[in-house]
């Protein structure tokens, strides 16, 4: 179970990414808006992130989490925020999903 809360923990990561960018396009109370969503979304990261530790090694949760929120944000920025998808970009995207993999696949609970 407290795989499944390191992913959503690692998903919210990848929002408030999200709303950082969203804040950076606009301006006026929409941008504390997209602000108040960075730290409900940081929040919610954190408490699930904290929580999921509990149980799963500090080394192996941290980097996983940021990995998600590392993936996820680089293809939030090129699908939402237009950024170039570089064949580069893309290889190194892969190897970040793999390594993700590999560490979830030889950590011992």
């Amino acid at each position: 179970m407290n795989w499944v809360i390191l992913i959503i923990a690692g998903l919210f990561e990848v929002g408030f990414a999200y709303c950082l960018g969203k804040a950076k396009q606009t301006t006026g109370n929409e941008m504390y808006f997209w602000y108040i969503g960075f730290l409900f979304a940081l929040f919610l990261s954190m408490t699930l992130l904290i929580k999921a530790t509990q149980t799963l090694p500090i080394g192996t949760a941290y980097a996983i989490w940021t990995g998600i929120g590392a993936v996820g944000t680089v293809l939030i920025g090129i699908f939402v925020f237009k950024e170039p998808a570089t064949a580069l970009r893309i290889f190194f995207l892969c190897t970040l999903i793999v390594s993700i993999i590999g560490l979830k696949m030889v950590t011992v609970e």
